[in-house]
């Protein structure tokens, strides 16, 4: 039996956020990392697409800031009637609420490229929905919400209430 994913938001009650051009689409991939370095609210981990199958993390909030490309992703799970199916592009920054499932659906121009980003002191894990999983899962109702914007610093939508 899988455990149902909270659609959109997750059980700390933290919407999915999308930023849509909130980076110049000149910017390289490094500068995205150097940029979230500056602010010093995550730590870039990782350049790479998206996994094609549905998973979320239990341990960490996770801002992916999109490097190359666009693509097609699928928030809240397949199955699920309340998901979103954004398409996201070079520059798009997406807040990923821990416990919120995400996959990639259509990388639609080849080369899909994003910058994986955790709050500083956490490490991810994957998590799939299983039914051994169900102690991961209530550790997320303990992780802390950002004090501060992984992109903007002291102000910015993280922080809305």
């Amino acid at each position: 039996m899988a455990i149902p994913l909270t659609p959109l938001q997750s059980l700390r009650h933290r919407p999915l956020l999308i930023y849509h051009s909130a980076i110049p689409s000149s910017t390289s991939a490094s500068d995205i990392e150097q940029h979230l370095k500056g602010v010093g609210v995550v730590s870039p981990q990782w350049r790479y697409t998206m996994y094609s199958i549905t998973h979320f993390h239990s341990t960490s909030h996770e801002v992916l800031c999109v490097s190359h490309g666009r693509a097609r992703l699928c928030f809240g799970g397949e199955e699920n009637p309340e998901r979103v199916e954004p398409v996201v592009k070079k520059g798009d920054v997406m807040v990923v609420p821990a416990g919120v499932g995400h996959r990639l659906m259509d990388d639609l121009d080849g080369g899909f490229e994003m910058v994986g980003a955790y709050p500083e002191g956490h490490d991810w894990d994957m998590c799939y929905g299983k039914e051994d999983e169900q102690s991961k899962v209530k550790m997320i109702e303990q992780l802390s919400w950002f004090d501060r914007d992984p992109l903007y610093g002291h102000e910015g939508p993280t922080l809305e209430p």
